[in-house]
């Protein structure tokens, strides 16, 4: 009994082993049959292909080749800034009459923007007129007698030294006449200053002087400022290291563009032309400022605004 046992036993271990032989055969045997053979077929879609390419032509184009300049762009942060800004003052003193500008209103040169009492002026130019009259009158009496004068030294009547003072006091109410002119060109002009007028074209701001007030023209206040609004110019700095660049642009082509973009810094308001460079760079910050114009019709750009 026992050897019969180790018979049976060893049998079962051999069926175990001849049955685990066939299940990983028949696995294999079918995983192979599942799978495609890439290497083959990968090969052969390589030599296919490779013959079939030799026998065609890959097409090629021609370009021509263009030189063309890169856009170079300095960005920074500028402040609209007029051409022309002005001051109106007096040129006389005296009382302020009438104020004839609106406030914020544009005005063009030459405008009568108020007007100062002209009462004392006027006397000051009837004065220089009246002595320059007399002056004249007084000329002509000399004359006359000059005229004598000559005829009797003729006649040995009169000495040579009286005929030379009467030519001297001819000449001197000459020169007395062509000073009292001055004084009543003078007193013509201090009057026509009474009325202030604009000086340039522009926009005026808020009135700095009432009517009824004594104004002088020393004074350091004014009546108004005018501002140039069109053209306008928009003054910005750039750091000293683009210097190069932008002379280098500037021998290249007369002007230079310069786009002026709003305060979101995406809206484009105008685009401008660079006019000036500064002579000096700023010590402090290393910076150089330049200076562009740009038409203002439409008055998008407005005095001391950030662009």
């Amino acid at each position: 009994m026992p050897g019969f046992k180790n018979k049976l036993k060893n049998r079962n271990w051999l069926v175990t082993i001849v049955a685990t032989i066939a299940i990983v055969v028949a696995g294999w045997w079918l995983y192979s049959k599942g799978l495609p053979e890439p290497r083959q077929q990968s090969s052969s879609a390589i030599r296919g292909g490779f013959r079939a390419g030799m026998g065609t032509s890959t097409p090629v184009r021609v370009a021509v080749t263009n030189i063309h300049e890169i856009k170079y762009t300095i960005r920074s942060i500028g402040t609209v800034t007029p051409i022309k800004t002005v001051t109106v003052r007096s040129r006389v003193d005296g009382e302020l009459l009438e104020v004839l500008f609106k406030e914020g209103a544009k005005v063009k040169k030459g405008d009568v923007l108020a007007l100062i009492d002209p009462k004392s002026f006027q006397i000051q130019l009837d004065q220089a007129m009246g002595q320059l009259a007399q002056t004249k009158a007084q000329l002509v009496n000399a004359e006359q007698d000059l005229s004598r004068y000559r005829q009797l030294h003729q006649q040995n009547s009169i000495s040579k030294q009286q005929l030379d003072t009467q030519l001297a006091l001819v000449n001197q109410l000459k020169a007395n006449i062509q000073s009292g002119q001055a004084a009543v060109d003078n007193a013509k002009l201090q009057l026509e200053y009474t009325e202030i007028k604009a000086p340039i074209s522009g926009r005026v701001g808020l009135r700095l002087a009432d009517p009824g007030n004594l104004i002088s023209s020393g004074s350091a206040e004014g009546l108004a400022v005018i501002t140039q609004v069109d053209p306008v110019s928009v003054v910005f700095s750039v750091p000293q290291a683009d210097l190069p660049i932008i002379h280098e642009a500037i021998n290249k082509q007369s002007q230079l563009p310069a786009d002026v973009l709003a305060s979101d810094d995406t809206s484009l308001i105008g685009t401008a032309t660079l006019v000036a460079v500064d002579n000096q760079i700023e010590s402090s910050t290393g910076t150089v400022k330049l200076r562009a114009s740009l038409p203002n019709s439409n008055e998008a750009l407005f005095p001391n605004q950030f662009v």
